[in-house]
């Protein structure tokens, strides 16, 4: 296992035990983080708090890493994302109130690692699978 695979395996860890100072420290001051929705956010307090929404709204929630690609300082994961939604999900375009609708999505995300920290997270998942697990398409769609 590489350095920036234990990075990455330890960020898996303090994600699934919901340990916010766990991911803090594992991402570098100044680092970036894109993800869906045109999110694009600088800085580990900013980066920590996205996860930090998604754990709140989601308190059972766990990650599991299907597959692996390492090259360099670069990490790829393809990971199965599970959880209830028992809390409000406050995202870039506001509020989704508990739906407590349990779901499962797969996505990846591809992590740069320097110096022994996050420096830049690229994260992918399907938005329009999330919100059709918890009900809410049908109901977006009427909303023209």
């Amino acid at each position: 296992m590489t350095k920036e695979q234990e990075v990455a395996r330890r960020w898996n860890e303090a994600f699934n035990a919901h340990d916010e100072d766990g991911i803090r420290a594992l991402y570098d001051d100044h680092a970036l983080l894109e993800a869906p929705g045109d999110v694009r956010l600088e800085g580990a307090d900013a980066i920590v708090e996205y996860a930090m929404s998604w754990l709140r709204a989601f308190p059972d929630a766990k990650m599991r890493i299907e597959t692996e690609i390492a090259n360099d300082q670069w990490v790829v994961q393809r990971f199965e994302f599970k959880g209830t939604h028992g809390d409000t999900l406050v995202g870039p375009t506001g509020e989704i109130s508990a739906t407590n609708r349990r779901i499962t999505g797969r996505g990846v995300e591809i992590i740069r690692v320097e110096g022994g920290k996050i420096t830049e997270d690229y994260l992918y998942f399907d938005q329009v699978d999330v919100l059709t697990q918890l009900g809410l398409m049908s109901e977006l769609a009427g909303h023209r």
